[in-house]
């Protein structure tokens, strides 16, 4: 949930203390899974007892609960491993992902031209950095995690990385296990030494560390060191940014924004504070990230001689408000002396304003670019004008507006008849910005756009792979109306000539929270579901940003059943148009997304033959009370509030699993290293569905001791995990011969 948003997201609880005693080698696997033993505990909410069967689940610690987990895990590997589709299902991933030499990510431009960005070859499980020179220049690796060793078996990856201005130095992330722990490290380009400099405790899920225009040092967050015994839930309490100067030591690094440092600035105690720093600007921008809440607090100062924003004693503050949560601002850009907003006050679909850093003024800020039917959906500035992101349901369209005065909006026409196209790389210090395009059934390709020339340049970046634009494809777009007549956006995309005779497998995802959205987007890997005469399908429900801010409130905090009853509507449209039958639908929701499969499960067990749970948030009255509930509450509300208490225990899956009633079959994943939701949401639901279901379907718990919320995975970890659950949705639907 960084897709919680961070969401369900956050840097991590520290389970690296049980992976050893629940990684040691296991006895052949069960006939049965095992029974959890119930030992109910109620709360009284409001007047509401609450009854958890399975509240011991929740002590990860315990030996107990260690062994009834891996007994699970030890189960579900024995009844995958029978499936006679499975390795077939996994060579032909594996075939479909190697099509390609190698795939290009994560792209940054320097002022210089230069290119740094993650690559991962064909025969490769993890993306290692580089640098390219301008002008087509010589590719270099600088950092490669699959040659640092993991005492434990598990391995590292890069977390995130940003050059210097010149691009003479990057700083960067490392994680072990995808725990998303992440310690920051520095390293010099030009020679590939990693300096000293090294920083734990990082938080880079909301701004990275920014550095300053010389070089010298950078601003970064970080988490607080917490005292042995504390509370779980403090975890991301009284994070602060800090200015940290190379060759020092950042035990000595000066905070300069956080709670209660400077007078007039609100800073909560549960809030996210960073620096944010614009070539060219001459200011910084504290930003106030407030939890996973999308409106943010900006203030602004000077940046000043040495860009020194501690506070010594006597000090006036020099931060002046822009924006505060009322004014409904969730992005922003900055040009010289001016910030460029986007805000959803007055305006569902988001507009654009303008106002001065030096006298920051949001109540008369002019508005740049108005609302319109369009989505505004983020702002990025260059050195030649404004580049505005748009989106219109799932794709995206690309705009820009010149800095000069009087310039118009410019929609500009994507390349290669593509139908969706977003920006990946803009900077103040260079011209132009850099575009991937993007379809449903064909890879896209990373452009450069020549604001002089007014022309897109295929930067050669990525190589058409065998199986990026397989003919006999297609894709349609339709709106499903939902159960109070709002019309939800569908993708669904299929094999040419398919016959809606109800025959068949259908894969329907869903995900509906934080405002964020499902984007049109082709991996080679959809092919091996594809060309097996499945469909797949995309629900655009309520509480994601496809339609704005407006769609987002709709599916959240006491509005948040339009988000399981959208997906359950867009299930119902599949039936009845003939793509398949209940016996041959499959729903499937991770991360903040276990509410809506949860739930859409738990009220319409009939309508599925299969679900698919991925590292759900699935208790959601417990939330709360865990490391990374505490940021969420924003979204999904707390017990604390009679209303949200009430919201909170309709959207909770465990709590509305009903003995005797026959669900589908069920496949629970979670890597034992989530940060964002807890592992034991997958297990007590497990649990809990096992002993309820009268449906002779199983329930599984599919459990992964070198990974985490699925950021920092390998590759082969993620095609294994998505081998086993096609093959588990195929046997489901009874289209693998024989049965086990």
């Amino acid at each position: 949930m960084r897709a919680l948003v961070r969401g369900f997201a956050s840097v991590a609880v520290l389970l690296g203390a049980v992976v050893p005693s629940l990684a040691l080698a296991a006895p052949a696997a069960p006939a049965a899974p095992p029974v959890a033993p119930v030992h109910d505990v109620v709360d009284k909410y409001w007047g509401v007892e609450v009854h958890d069967p399975y509240r011991s689940l929740e002590n990860l610690k315990a030996p107990e609960v260690q062994t009834w987990i891996k007994a699970q895990a030890d189960y579900t590997d024995g009844v995958l491993n029978k499936l006679p589709i499975r390795d077939a299902l996994l060579a032909r991933l594996e075939e479909l992902d190697s099509g390609r030499a190698f795939r290009i990510s994560g792209l940054e431009r320097t002022a210089d031209g230069r290119l740094f960005y993650q690559k991962v070859r064909a025969e490769e499980n993890l993306s290692k950095l580089y640098v390219r020179g301008a002008n087509g220049g010589a590719e270099r690796l600088l950092i490669d995690p699959s040659a640092m060793v993991s005492t434990d078996g598990g391995h590292f990856s890069i977390s995130w990385y940003v050059p210097s201005p010149d691009g003479h130095r990057v700083v960067y992330g490392i994680a072990a296990s995808g725990s998303e722990q992440d310690v920051l490290h520095v390293m010099d380009v030009e020679t590939g030494k990693v300096l000293k400099d090294s920083i734990d405790r990082m938080e880079a899920g909301y701004t990275e560390p920014q550095w300053l225009a010389d070089g010298s040092g950078f601003f970064y967050s970080r988490l607080q060191k917490l005292a042995p015994g504390a509370p779980e839930t403090d975890g991301y309490r009284l994070s602060r940014a800090c200015l940290h100067r190379l060759g020092t030591a950042p035990a000595a690094d000066p905070v300069v924004f956080a709670t209660g440092l400077w007078p007039g600035v609100e800073i909560a105690d549960v809030d996210f504070p960073s620096i944010v720093l614009a070539n060219g600007s001459g200011y910084a921008i504290g930003k106030i990230k407030h939890g996973d809440s999308n409106p943010l607090t900006l203030y602004a100062a000077p940046l000043g001689k040495g860009a020194d924003l501690s506070k010594r004693a006597g000090s006036v503050s020099p931060w002046k408000l822009v924006c505060d949560v009322a004014d409904s601002v969730t992005d922003f850009a900055v040009h010289g002396g001016d910030i460029y907003l986007m805000s959803a006050k007055g305006a569902p679909r988001f507009k654009v304003m303008r106002t001065s850093l030096a006298a920051p003024d949001f109540a008369h800020a002019h508005t740049v670019v108005p609302a319109s039917e369009r989505v505004v959906d983020g702002l990025n500035a260059a050195k030649d004008a404004l580049y505005i992101q748009f989106r219109s349901g799932a794709a995206g369209q690309v705009a820009r507006l010149g800095w000069e005065a009087g310039a118009k909006l410019q929609t500009l026409v994507l390349p290669g008849g593509f139908p969706s196209g977003r920006i990946v790389a803009a900077g103040n210090a260079g011209a132009g910005v850099l575009v991937e395009t993007a379809a449903w059934t064909r890879a896209g390709l990373t452009y450069a756009y020549d604001p002089v020339k007014g022309v897109f340049t295929d930067m050669k970046l990525n190589p058409v792979g065998r199986f990026d634009d397989v003919a006999g494809y297609e894709s349609i777009e339709v709106e499903v109306p939902s159960h109070d007549g709002v019309r939800v956006p569908l993708s669904i995309i299929y094999k040419s000539g398919l016959k809606l005779d109800g025959s068949n497998p259908t894969f329907l995802t869903g995900y509906g929270a934080y405002g964020l959205s499902r984007n049109v987007g082709f991996n080679p890997t959809i092919l091996a579901w594809l060309e097996r005469g499945g469909v797949f399908a995309i629900a655009h429900v309520r509480g994601g940003g496809e339609n704005g801010e407006a769609w987002h409130l709709a599916g959240q905090k006491l509005t948040k059943p339009n988000t399981w009853k959208d997906f359950i509507a867009c299930g119902e449209y599949l039936v009845a148009k003939g793509y398949t039958t209940s016996e041959r639908l499959a729903g499937q929701g991770g991360s903040a997304g276990g509410i809506l499969i949860g739930r859409a499960i738990t009220d319409r067990p009939d309508l599925f033959a299969a679900a698919l749970l991925d590292v759900g948030s699935l208790d959601a009255v417990r939330a709360e009370f865990t490391t990374n509930g505490v940021p969420n509450i924003q979204e999904f509300g707390t017990v604390t509030r009679e209303d949200e208490f009430r919201g909170l225990l309709e959207m909770s899956a465990y709590h509305h699993v009903k003995d005797g009633a026959k669900y589908p079959a069920v496949m629970l994943s979670h890597g034992i290293n989530d940060p964002r939701v807890e592992p034991w949401m997958s297990a007590k639901m497990a649990a809990r569905l096992q002993a309820a279901t009268a449906s002779d379907k199983p329930v599984l718990l599919r459990v992964d001791y070198h990974a985490g919320h699925g950021i920092g995975s390998t590759k082969l970890q993620n095609l294994k995990g998505l081998a086993d659950k096609y093959a588990f949705l195929l046997w489901q639907m009874g289209m693998v011969k024989p049965l086990p």
